[in-house]
């Protein structure tokens, strides 16, 4: 019989690689564990790409500067802040920074796609996953993905990008048009990093998502088969979270080992983790806005 195809999103890969507990949390125990606080570098962050995906859906003559900044304002997200002298400094910010960068656009220029979902499949996978944004340059589509952190952007960071290769992939196979460029936008510097992938680049990503696929679904068949529970993406039902992680035997939670470090601090699970616990200290919701500070 055909093996079923593994059914993901670049993020799911990805957490797989970052901390397989975490991955079972995520996406295999049902009830999910209970999360920890919103953070509030993760509303900064939603509140500016949802700004600017609405802002490529206003009509023509809207969109403007302000406009952007009125959208951010209007669906400014509040959750982690320390308090609202704090939520509405960001705010300010935040506004500068996606009217600073809307500024830069030409308005008349549609992208083929906002927040646009793609999904393909090979022989081993069925991935899918949603771009900030695709454009249409002469005959070749580019994705485009909003950054909002201090970090400096490298090229490699647009090279390495498994989630950037697979979006490419999948929308060069859905538009039946060629995708090989990949850009980062970094807002608070406006600076655009660009990788060009070739044919070969773009088939090493893929093959390595099914490298990637093919170990976490021989652990999800595991858990399946152990726990007597199906493995499988988080839906509406299962959004219903528990005080505590499923109690596991030993060989689960052997294969679903956790990965320590300094990450374990902003990990939504820390509190069932005792290795994450012991790894670094605790967050506070709003400390993560340090590495969005100027």
């Amino acid at each position: 019989m055909p093996r079923r195809l593994y059914s993901c999103t670049p993020s799911r890969l990805n957490t797989w690689l970052d901390c397989r507990r975490r991955y079972r949390f995520t996406y295999l125990d049902r009830p999910q564990p209970s999360k920890g606080p919103a953070w509030a570098h993760n509303s900064v962050g939603a509140s500016v790409h949802n700004a600017l995906a609405a802002w490529w859906r206003e009509p023509y003559e809207r969109r403007t500067p302000l406009t952007a900044a009125i959208l951010l304002t209007n669906g400014w997200i509040t959750e982690g802040f320390r308090d609202s002298e704090l939520s509405s400094q960001w705010l300010g910010r935040a506004r500068d920074l996606v009217s600073g960068y809307v500024a830069t656009l030409d308005p008349s220029d549609d992208p083929v796609g906002v927040e646009r979902t793609v999904a393909t499949r090979t022989q081993v996978i069925a991935v899918s996953g949603r771009i900030d944004r695709l454009d249409r340059r002469g005959d070749e589509l580019v994705v485009v993905d909003y950054k909002t952190g201090r970090r400096p952007l490298t090229q490699d960071d647009a090279r390495s990008s498994l989630a950037l290769a697979v979006y490419a992939i999948a929308a060069s196979r859905m538009m039946r048009t060629p995708c090989r460029a990949v850009e980062l936008h970094h807002l608070p510097t406006g600076e655009v990093v660009e990788w060009r992938h070739t044919d070969e680049s773009l088939g090493r990503h893929l093959g390595r998502a099914e490298e990637i696929a093919t170990e976490a679904a021989v652990a999800d068949e595991h858990y399946r088969e152990t726990m007597g529970a199906p493995a499988r993406s988080a839906g509406p039902a299962d959004r219903r979270a528990q005080a505590g992680p499923a109690a596991v035997p030993p060989e689960v939670d052997a294969r679903f080992a956790p990965s320590p470090g300094p990450i374990c601090s902003w990990c939504d699970f820390r509190r069932h983790c005792p290795e994450g616990l012991a790894a670094g200290p605790e967050r506070r919701p709003w400390e993560g806005l340090a590495d969005l500070a100027e």
